[in-house]
């Protein structure tokens, strides 16, 4: 899929739609190295969604966690503990940041972020701030690990 197969108005109305665990399954945190693809619904079971969850094997502070609909469009990507990136528009962005889609583009600029996260170096209290940013109403069963 291309990166802008969606209108930012479809991407947005995506975004913001309520979402849903699609089962009562307890997944474990990832370690060191580890990724998870948790599946989500839209309350109305009209759209699929996802919940990945990526950590870094050298760096254990370095973490991903991203939203995606429809498989592979990225609503939103946090990135913590990893290197600067650089927009299509040059502009530099220290970390942690935040990817929101963004017609013509989808992920590929990232943004400071926003206040709704309130210590990126906890990572699992980001990831609960996370799904609440990302409006993941019934979040999927997560056990917290050894190093979240």
């Amino acid at each position: 899929m291309a990166l802008g197969i969606l209108a930012q108005a479809e991407a947005d109305a995506l975004f913001v739609m309520d979402k849903r665990r699609t089962d009562d399954t307890v997944r474990r945190f990832p370690d060191r190295g580890g990724s998870l693809i948790i599946p989500l619904t839209s309350t109305d079971l009209r759209e699929t969604f996802s919940l990945d969850l990526r950590r870094g094997r050298i760096r254990i502070a370095k973490t991903t966690y991203q939203n995606r609909a429809r498989s592979v469009v990225i609503l939103a990507r946090l990135d913590l503990g990893g290197a600067p990136h650089r927009n299509p528009d040059g502009v530099e962005m220290g970390s942690p940041h935040l990817h929101l889609y963004r017609e013509g583009f989808g992920d590929k600029y990232a943004y400071p972020l926003p206040s709704d996260f309130s210590d990126p170096s906890d990572a699992w209290t980001t990831l609960q701030e996370f799904m609440r940013y990302c409006h993941i109403v019934e979040p999927p069963k997560i056990q917290r690990g050894l190093f979240p």
